[in-house]
């Protein structure tokens, strides 16, 4: 038989996410506190300039610049002064004119001067005062929003499925405290909701296992029975085969209630590993089925829950086993860690899917089309199954349509 050719190389998918685009100043992200600073700051620095504009209209109208002396010289004088340059252009013996004149351009020249002086030490005091203000309202906002801050970290504890957290803020009964008591009620409903949903799955788990275990031990017993007749045989056959599916039905259902949630204990779980199983467990269907397995599994431990680990792979191996082609199939898994991720692909031969059709392939009980549908490939959970676990453990799941048929799965998660 000739070599199966390779399969094309899966296009690298990106690890950016526009969603998660980190700013390139984080410190510059307007939080509210920012805000409330800008706020205060701001009226701080209108209220200045607006006083001070005042007191320089005061002062101007004060000192009536531009305005003429109240008072005249008389006489011939001579006058000399260091502060006023235009006395220097006058004759020797000027007149009362030119000497009035000279005497009300010097008094002009001092009173802008004296404003001058008084706007650049006032905006200079401004300045000053508007830093601190500044400063002092980015203290105070930090205080006032302390009470948000605790309700932010309680919540993000609360994300990692924390229930037991609260907030119970101390202090005045004003707007946050009510909003951190709320908060608070929210989480008791929350607890004692995710605590009678994990009960009912205990007892669901305990009293739908136990009697389709009666009934296939009823079955398998009669079945062992040589003087049975053949068609009571067959019969058997098909109970049990309809037992079985059933199991797999309430199986995968529990599982995918408990792999909703996030996953509290973590321990180190390599995917090599993890895909090695799958694929030995799947080895024996492959085999009958005529489908080469094959592709290099590099490490990559992940922080996880290996069982679930263990179902991702197990799903995806199995579908691209049972929707393979009848003759030359192949599946590749590959396992590596790239990029801070590990990643972890099944690509396989199969019927050509569509692009629009990949969504509904995640959806429970959603098929793509009849030849999907058989009772022998298993209850249509697999890879509902597979997207909750990924997601319990920060990760994602992607599907794309391979060229020539069957599809490329790929598992990413957080190293």
């Amino acid at each position: 038989m000739a070599a199966t050719p390779a399969p094309p190389a899966a296009p690298p998918k990106p690890t950016w996410d526009p969603r998660k685009v980190e700013a390139p100043f984080p410190w510059l992200r307007p939080t509210i506190r920012i805000r409330l600073t800008l706020l205060y700051g701001g009226m701080f620095l209108i209220a200045g300039i607006l006083l001070l504009s005042i007191i320089y209209l005061l002062a101007a109208q004060a000192l009536n610049v531009g305005s003429d002396l109240p008072f005249r010289v008389t006489g011939k004088s001579t006058v000399s002064s260091e502060s006023c340059t235009n006395f220097r252009l006058l004759p020797e013996r000027p007149t009362e004119g030119q000497l009035n004149a000279a005497l009300n351009e010097c008094v002009n020249q001092m009173r802008q001067n004296a404003l001058d002086n008084l706007l650049s030490r006032s905006l200079l005091a401004l300045l000053g005062l508007a830093v601190i203000a500044f400063a002092f309202g980015y203290a105070m906002a930090g205080r006032v929003l302390s009470p948000l801050g605790r309700i932010t970290r309680t919540a993000r504890r609360v994300a990692g499925t924390d229930l037991t957290r609260r907030i119970e803020l101390d202090g005045p009964d004003d707007e946050l405290k009510e909003l951190s008591d709320t908060f608070d009620e929210m989480l008791d409903r929350l607890e004692r909701a995710f605590t009678a949903q994990q009960r009912f799955v205990g007892n669901a788990s305990h009293e739908l296992r136990t009697p389709l275990a009666i009934n296939r031990t009823l079955l398998e017993v009669h079945l062992s029975d040589p003087g049975a007749p053949p068609e009571l045989h067959q019969l058997g056959k098909t109970l049990l085969a309809t037992n079985e599916r059933s199991e797999q039905l309430v199986e995968g259902l529990l599982l995918l209630a408990r792999s909703d949630n996030q996953i509290v204990e973590r321990k180190p779980v390599d995917l090599a590993e993890v895909a090695d199983r799958a694929v030995d467990q799947v080895r024996g269907e492959a085999d009958a089925k005529g489908v080469e397995i094959r592709g290099e599994r590099g490490p990559a431990v992940v922080q996880g829950n290996g069982v679930l680990l263990e179902r991702i792979a197990l799903n995806l191996v199995q579908n691209a086993v049972r929707y393979n082609v009848a003759d030359e199939g192949w599946v590749e898994v590959t396992t590596e860690a790239q990029h801070g991720q590990a990643v972890l692909v099944v690509s396989n031969t199969g019927p050509v899917v569509p692009a629009y059709e990949i969504d509904n392939l995640f959806e429970p009980f959603r098929r793509l089309r009849t030849e999907r549908t058989g009772s022998d490939k298993g209850v249509g959970l697999g890879l509902s199954i597979a997207r909750s676990v990924a997601r319990a453990h920060g990760g994602r799941i992607i599907a794309e349509p391979r060229e020539g048929g069957g599809l490329v799965m790929r598992v990413t998660l957080p190293l």
